[in-house]
């Protein structure tokens, strides 16, 4: 039976000026899909101001309301603002692409809270003019979420080893280390 992520104060944000605040310091969940959620979870389990990553299947509203795979993270938007949140989850599947497998790895930020998804799409407009094409993230709200089989969660921290995680997972996060090394954990940007 599919759950909602576990209860969590959400930040209180605000658009002042054009530019996102926070104006409680308090954790907030966000659903990230896109591509592969082994990939996906490697990527934010790096990434310091994240408490949690659940790996799983993520659904929203009719028409989207298929199972799609995906992670929610729970997060401190003042240890990694929403803004550079976004942007990693942007650069690290692809966000432009309208390939066959769409409604398995839907491109898309899911959130609890509308005021939240507005902000969201505030933060893709933004980022839209550093990619050549358009993207196809869309902000959806969250529906519901179901956690993968407990021996594929953590998939990548349990064997960085496996050819899947050498071809597709190292990348990414070489990525990582390279261009947002000042948000990793420090584990992480070894």
């Amino acid at each position: 039976m599919p759950t909602a992520p576990a209860d969590a104060v959400n930040a209180r944000t605000k658009l002042t000026n054009g530019r996102i605040q926070v104006t409680a310091q308090a954790q907030v969940k966000i659903g990230l899909g896109g591509g592969c959620h082994w990939c996906t979870e490697a990527v934010f389990q790096a990434l310091g101001g994240i408490s949690t990553v659940e790996q799983g299947f993520i659904r929203s509203e009719p028409p989207e309301d298929s199972w799609s795979e995906a992670v929610i993270v729970t997060l401190d938007p003042v240890a990694l603002p929403l803004e550079v949140l976004v942007e990693i989850h942007l650069r690290t599947h692809a966000s432009t692409s309208h390939h066959k497998l769409r409604g398995k790895y839907r491109s898309a930020v899911y959130v609890e809270e509308a005021e939240t998804g507005l902000l969201v799409d505030r933060i893709l407009c933004d980022f839209q003019p550093q990619f050549d094409d358009p993207l196809v993230t869309r902000v959806l709200p969250f529906a519901g979420f179901k956690a993968s089989d407990a021996r594929f969660r953590n998939y990548y921290a349990t064997d960085p080893e496996r050819p899947f995680c050498k071809t597709y997972i190292d990348p990414k996060l070489a990525m990582l280390r390279r261009e947002y090394s000042n948000v990793l954990k420090e584990e992480a940007s070894r």
